[in-house]
């Protein structure tokens, strides 16, 4: 009877010392996990006090049914996880951002800001800019004119064109001019033509046209003189000469004229402004 006390009383000393080494076990794998949560706060807070850094602790939270711990850092750790591999990714250093200071393309000295480079993205210093021969401005009127462009080589080829806006000094009530560095305008129109010889060809034919457009414009008016000097000598009825009363003048951006019509009569006249 006495042997039977004793193997009992074993077997339940043996279970108890199983269960306190589990306990034991389970406390440091938790005492772990608590320090590696520790320093991925640190981590996650490099510019925190040291002192408050130590006081922060995670947050359990419930997502979708899942516990996860919230880091503090911007990402969520899964208890099921191995907790250890998950804070070695989070406690990554990102690799620096290094920004280089553009170079002048005239001096080749490095230079933060100018402001060729602010306002047209030509890396030039404001020591070597020249608003009075390399870096000028030109109208967009006067752009397409001498460079024969379109619209569309101004806003959609790419890159499109940086411009600026100045107020019209011939009127103010006209809209405002737009302003390009005719440096880019010439890159744009090699872009356009190809080469310069391609560009004065062109420019040549459009002289051509146009002055051909002129002659005719020209003789149809002569003959509408004429006519209106025949009607008149047969008119008996009339008894005073006709005094045109023209409109609005309207200007034709082909050939550098402007043209208005006489309200009364309908008689449309060409001319061209000095």
């Amino acid at each position: 009877m006495s042997t039977t006390v004793e193997l009992c009383d074993s077997s339940e000393d043996k279970d108890s010392v199983e269960s306190s080494q589990h306990f034991k076990e389970r406390a440091e794998r938790n005492r772990q996990k608590a320090l590696l949560l520790k320093k991925s706060k640190i981590v996650s807070h490099p510019y925190a006090k040291s002192e408050n850094a130590g006081s922060i602790k995670g947050r359990q939270l419930k997502v979708q049914g899942q516990r996860v711990i919230d880091s503090g850092g911007g990402f969520l750790i899964e208890e099921d996880n191995d907790l250890e591999e998950q804070l070695l990714r989070i406690t990554t250093e990102p690799a620096p951002i290094i920004i280089d200071s553009p170079h002048c393309d005239e001096c080749q000295q490095e230079f933060k800001d100018s402001y060729l480079l602010k306002t047209f993205d030509l890396a030039v210093c404001d020591k070597c800019r020249d608003p009075d021969e390399k870096h000028s401005l030109i109208t967009k009127t006067e752009a397409k004119q001498e460079y024969l462009l379109k619209d569309c080589d101004f806003d959609k080829r790419e890159p499109p064109l940086k411009f600026i806006t100045r107020r019209n000094p011939h009127n103010s009530n006209w809209g405002d001019m737009k302003l390009y560095l005719q440096l880019q305008i010439e890159q744009r129109a090699l872009e356009v033509w190809g080469t310069e010889e391609k560009l004065l060809e062109e420019k040549e034919l459009r002289d051509i046209k146009r002055e051909g457009t002129k002659i005719k414009k020209f003789n149809k008016k002569i003959k509408q003189l004429r006519m209106q000097v025949r009607s008149s000598i047969y008119d008996k009825t009339t008894k005073a000469s006709h005094t045109h009363e023209f409109g609005k003048d309207t200007y034709n951006e082909d050939n550098d004229t402007y043209t208005h019509t006489c309200v009364t009569c309908g008689y449309e006249e060409t001319y061209e402004k000095m």
